[in-house]
């Protein structure tokens, strides 16, 4: 009679745990099967581990549990004199060792498909920023900046007036997507411009990070078309939370032509700017400013603000700053080259003599400033130039 009470408090013990360990799960705490093959095989993998653990704690904790209610104090229960057992030793010796084993081979077979990059049909070079990346299709000859939407990044911004809640995908939409096509093999190869960020989407089952100076290699192969969003999976810096990552997965026919739209949007784009730089006539005043502001929104916002107003003692005021309205020939280059030691960035790398033109012509002549000045491209290609030269002569090696 003792021993059948003893196994129905203990088979009570293990539903009760059971119950609510599998309850967990009912309710949704638990990784997601992804779109990719990779993401499935974690996600198998995973469910195994810990089924495999939680059938390991159930079956402890219920012995535990039992042990202490049937043979506690309060019944006279009296502890058992003994040294060892040498029997005992072996067995909760060798069992865990089994477990481990059985378990360390599904786990090598998924390690070494994820380090396995080989036959991609597509390369894409993604590099962080503080805060941005930059996407670089290898063999379109396609690339571009994604920042944090418009929307996101004033809603963000106290005082702003716009309630997160009213943006959709609030923190987690960009301006320029990542497009790829599914049912592609598609390898990622991940830098930094300047300190480690980890570029992560959930769906896909992997992150990466991306370090300077070091390529990182990941990849995947999306079988759904879809929206899967991320973000930077590293502290970065002030705006780290500001980072997202969208990777948009459409069929291989509307890829192609997204490509086909874009290389000839590039080359037009191209083509304008080797006329500008040709033409002795300089872009007008309408032009820098209504394209100095969208590039301003995009690269500088996050750190200044919208208004200029900064976020001191970081970022200062660009508003009434005296470097915006004190000479041309400084301003630009900060801009171009940054600020050592600080959190201003060199511009240089990243954006076109175009782009930087209409962004200082912008903080020259808005948030009150009104200089009056209008920077044309030919005023800062040199610098980009020279700071080019720089880059290239510090990578060459020594002559022994």
């Amino acid at each position: 009679m003792k021993r059948t009470n003893e196994l129905i408090v203990g088979l009570a013990m293990v539903a009760v745990i059971t119950v609510i360990t599998w309850g967990v799960f009912a309710v949704g705490d638990n990784m997601t099967p992804g779109v990719t093959p990779f993401s499935r095989d974690v996600y198998q993998l995973h469910m195994v581990v810990l089924s495999t653990v939680t059938i390991i704690g159930i079956l402890v904790f219920a012995a535990m549990f039992t042990s202490i209610y049937l043979h506690r104090k309060s019944r006279g229960a009296e502890a058992a004199k003994f040294n060892h057992s040498t029997k005992a030793e072996i067995i909760w010796t060798v069992i865990p060792i089994v477990i481990l084993v059985v378990m360390a081979i599904p786990a090598t077979r998924v390690l070494i498909d994820m380090e396995d990059t080989s036959g991609a049909d597509l390369n894409i070079k993604v590099t962080g920023y503080q805060w941005l990346w930059q996407y670089e299709y290898l063999e379109e000859d396609i690339a571009f900046y994604s920042a944090i939407d418009r929307d996101s990044n004033a809603a963000r911004q106290i005082g702003s007036g716009i309630s997160p809640r009213e943006v959709d995908n609030y923190l987690l939409e960009v301006d320029n997507r990542l497009v790829v096509p599914t049912d592609t093999r598609i390898r990622i190869l991940l830098t930094s411009g300047d300190v480690i960020h980890s570029w992560w989407v959930p769906d896909l089952g992997w992150k990466r990070d991306a370090i300077p100076g070091m390529v990182n290699e990941a990849w995947t192969l999306i079988e759904e078309p879809g929206v899967y969003r991320g973000q930077c999976a590293e502290l970065c810096g002030k705006d780290h939370g500001f980072m997202p990552v969208v990777v948009e997965a459409v069929p291989p026919e509307e890829y192609r032509a997204w490509v086909a739209e874009q290389t000839g949007e590039q080359t037009s784009e191209q083509t304008a700017d080797a006329q500008t730089e040709s033409d002795p006539e300089p872009m007008d005043r309408t032009a820098l400013m209504q394209h100095g502001e969208d590039v301003y929104d995009a690269h500088c916002a996050s750190c200044h603000r919208e208004d200029g107003s900064g976020m001191a003692p970081a970022f200062p005021a660009l508003a009434g700053s005296a470097v915006v309205t004190g000479e041309l020939s400084q301003h630009i280059d900060v801009v171009v080259n940054g600020r050592p030691g600080t959190a201003m960035a060199a511009f240089g790398q990243r954006l076109d003599a175009r782009d930087i033109a209409a962004a200082l012509t912008y903080t020259r002549n808005a948030f009150g400033n009104e200089t009056g000045d209008l920077v044309q491209p030919a005023d800062v290609e040199p610098l980009i130039e020279s700071r080019l030269d720089e880059s290239l002569a510090s990578t060459e090696k020594p002559e022994r």
